[in-house]
């Protein structure tokens, strides 16, 4: 199942947003090693998760979180230009038309076939929630590695400047545009709308 979270549901949806919140902990913080601080040492989330936050979260049959990402405005400060304006080359994209893509998370722990399919549900949900909402682009901030997978999936995607080490990551900042084909180029790189409805048959 995909959620969208945001202001005007967020009190209802506490058990996908907590259970989302722990897999960030350990994704972000325990796995990669992020020097960012935890909360009650088994929660991540800053400044950011606010109440103009937006989140796509994908669970299981039992509300629990499977994978997730958090959307930032770009009409506000955000991740892109308040800490990294520097891997930018020129001006940071920004507008109501462009949202940022943050904390992109898959939980640990679960099968590879379920993790595919989670991951699958959530890029075809970025997608969809883009075009219903007048998003025409996203950007973010993503390891070289993890950058050069994203260029994988089939969308328009490009860099908007050249790597630069940070903590001794490459980091690289990125742009993705949206349009009415943008999801044939999913289906056609085999992210597939279908994986929806496969979501719940899989979900253990």
């Amino acid at each position: 199942m995909l959620l969208i979270v945001d202001s005007t549901n967020r009190a209802l949806e506490h058990k996908a947003m907590r259970t989302m919140f722990e897999a960030r902990k350990r994704v972000f913080i325990d796995l990669l090693k992020w020097d960012i601080p935890a909360l009650a040492d088994r929660f991540e989330l800053d400044h950011f998760d606010d109440v103009d936050a937006t989140y796509l979260i994908v669970t299981d049959t039992e509300g629990e979180h499977l994978a997730s990402a958090r959307l930032l405005l770009t009409t506000r400060p955000a991740l892109l230009d308040s800490l990294f304006p520097g891997l930018v080359a020129g001006d940071v994209p920004q507008g109501a038309e462009i949202l940022e893509i943050t904390r992109f998370c898959l939980s640990p722990g679960i099968g590879a076939r379920q993790r595919r399919v989670a991951r699958d549900v959530l890029l075809v949900g970025l997608v969809e929630f883009a075009l219903a909402n007048d998003v025409t682009t996203y950007t973010g901030v993503a390891e070289l590695p993890w950058f050069r997978q994203i260029q994988t999936f089939g969308w328009n995607c490009c860099a908007l400047g050249e790597p630069a080490l940070h903590r001794g990551q490459a980091l690289v900042a990125l742009r993705i545009d949206v349009d009415a084909s943008t999801l044939v180029k999913l289906s056609d790189a085999g992210i597939v709308s279908k994986a929806v409805a496969a979501s719940s048959a899989c979900a253990a």
